[in-house]
């Protein structure tokens, strides 16, 4: 080049930058370490008793879901559900059967998910 050319260095960039993909408006909402934990020693006990065999785990903008089923092709028994719209009004978690019926809800997943303890037996 000569130096009366000069380059526009300005289009130039304008081409190479960058664009981000548009995030969404609102996370999705997700279980902590010390949630899944409490599900799992749960969950963990039914299936050495042999009452439950598979689960799935769902996580939304809006919720979070933990499906328990006797066995993969079924629906699922259980749904434990966390919604924090509904922290203030009914409670975060939830219980729901398979019917849709909302066994539980409230806002300490241990007391939430203990409808779902069976029965003691003597051994």
């Amino acid at each position: 080049m000569s130096e009366g050319q000069s380059v526009d260095h300005r289009s130039n960039d304008r081409e190479n930058q960058v664009i981000p993909f548009p995030s969404s408006t609102s996370p999705q909402v997700a279980f902590q370490r010390d949630e899944l934990r409490t599900i799992f020693n749960l969950y963990g006990r039914r299936v050495a008793e042999g009452e439950w065999r598979d689960y799935a785990l769902d996580f939304r903008r809006d919720k979070a879901v933990f499906s328990i089923y006797r066995r993969t092709s079924e629906m699922p028994l259980y749904r434990i559900e966390k919604d924090p719209k509904l922290a203030r009004r009914q409670g975060a978690y939830a219980v729901i059967a398979a019917s849709g019926l909302v066994m539980k809800r409230g806002n300490d997943l241990a007391r939430v998910i203990g409808v779902l303890e069976g029965p003691l037996r003597a051994v």
